[in-house]
């Protein structure tokens, strides 16, 4: 049975320059996941998100499937990654996806962004069939626990999303946002979540975005004023703060653009909030006068203060996310179970039968009393023979060594792969010895 496999890196193990440059959206997303697919797992999901970027699958060979998706990623970043890249594998992998899903492992623990943006990134998968029945289940089951833990525990009160720190860190940089020149640069889901963020903090918003349509649309919902990206530069000049989060591939405000505005403004300071990965911003826009540029990895500070007030709520999500990856593997675990259960029966059976079958000429001319009752013995020493054993595999279904031990069957008897057969969940037929003796 294929193992779930987790590749890839996050924001608690790389910095924003790295996850940027292994990033991907759009096309790009595509060509991904099809590459890992046809490199490295038998089924794929790609996510990629500001903070992570990782590969999901499914393989019959981990270990190698893991190498090959580790230097698919080294490629990518043009270097080995060593420490900054991980690999979850079997029980850890269904955990890690579990956890991602329900926002534990997120900068912000609670946030609600990462819930869509893995049913985007399963649905995605499945559109291009690179999504199978070990894979499928596991993120089905991973967006169920995390609808679970947002039911069932607080860990969503006062959730606040980067966008929202980003908000939160222009009211801690002015103290009073009303009556300030907010410019929000990007018109999607993330500058979407900072214009409702800033909706009610009396800023005088400004949205400027390539489609105005979509621009719009935001400040019909939360106020403010729909600009032209071609009017970007005036913007800038008259700004206090700027958030961007824009899904360009390069800088949008450059080093040159802005050290233009930086003259038109004639020493007022500026605030640029980058919250794009990859970033919107050149860094050495940092280095103008008067210009003062945060990132998403300067928010885990804010993020940090508001873990604190989680952290009940998360012990108690956690202990859902514990009972949710033990039913999957005990699911996962029946799909070998059957299948060697029903392989052990037909390989005894093949023993006694093979000894029957080389004994009975040498007995002569039997009833058919006799040779039913030869029979009901045959069926007897196998039944008798395999109790302890299939009882030991039935009870270890529910434990973490119950895999192990399946495998372990496997391997001793030799048990082919192709005698997968039978019902999820269901105790095989019992198989009959079935013999007609040869005359002698």
């Amino acid at each position: 049975m294929s193992e779930l496999l987790v590749v890839g890196v996050s924001h608690h193990t790389a910095p924003l320059e790295l996850r940027e440059k292994l990033a991907v959206n759009g096309d790009a997303l595509t060509e991904l996941i099809e590459e890992v697919r046809r490199e490295a797992f038998a089924e794929s999901v790609v996510l990629s998100t500001c903070n992570r970027v990782e590969l999901y699958g499914a393989a019959d060979d981990p270990a190698a499937a893991a190498a090959r998706a580790r230097a698919l990623l080294d490629g990518r970043a043009g270097r080995p990654l060593d420490d900054e890249l991980y690999t979850h594998r079997g029980r850890d992998a269904v955990r890690h996806t579990f956890r991602v899903t329900s926002s534990l492992d997120s900068m912000v623990v609670g946030e609600p962004q990462i819930l869509g943006q893995v049913k985007q990134a399963f649905e995605t998968a499945q559109d291009l069939g690179t999504v199978g029945m070990v894979l499928g289940r596991c993120f089905q089951r991973a967006l169920a626990v995390a609808k679970r833990v947002r039911s069932e525990t607080r860990i969503a009160e006062g959730t606040v999303s980067v966008s929202s720190i980003a908000s939160e860190l222009a009211l801690k940089i002015f103290g009073d946002l009303y009556g300030r020149n907010v410019v929000l640069l990007g018109a999607g889901e993330m500058g979407e979540a900072a214009a409702k963020a800033l909706s009610s903090s009396g800023a005088r918003l400004r949205v400027v975005n390539r489609s105005v349509e979509k621009a719009e649309r935001i400040v019909t919902e939360c106020g403010g004023e729909a600009v032209s990206v071609e009017n970007l530069a005036a913007e800038l000049v008259g700004a206090d703060v700027v958030i961007t989060s824009t899904s360009s591939p390069k800088y949008v405000l450059t080093w040159e653009l802005m050290r233009e505005v930086v003259r038109a403004r004639r020493h007022r300071p500026l605030f640029v909030i980058d919250i794009a990965v990859p970033r919107d911003v050149d860094p050495r826009v940092g280095e103008l006068e008067n210009v003062y540029c945060y990132d998403v990895d300067d928010l885990q500070q804010v993020a940090e203060q508001n873990l604190a007030l989680r952290r009940k709520e998360a012990a108690a999500a956690e202990r859902i996310v514990e009972i949710e990856v033990a039913e999957f593997e005990a699911w996962r675990r029946s799909l070998d179970l059957t299948p060697t259960i029903v392989g052990l029966r037909s390989r005894f059976t093949e023993v006694v039968r093979g000894e029957l079958e080389r004994t009975l000429p040498r007995l002569g001319e039997l009833s058919a009393a006799e040779r039913q009752t030869l029979d009901k013995m045959a069926q007897a020493i196998v039944n008798k023979l395999l109790h302890r054993p299939l009882s030991a595999l039935k009870k270890s279904n529910g434990e973490p060594e119950g895999a192990e031990l399946i495998a372990t069957a496997r391997r001793l008897f030799e048990l082919d792969e192709s005698l997968r057969s039978g019902s999820e969940g269901e105790e095989p037929a019992r198989a009959s010895v079935a013999l007609t003796p040869k005359k002698s």
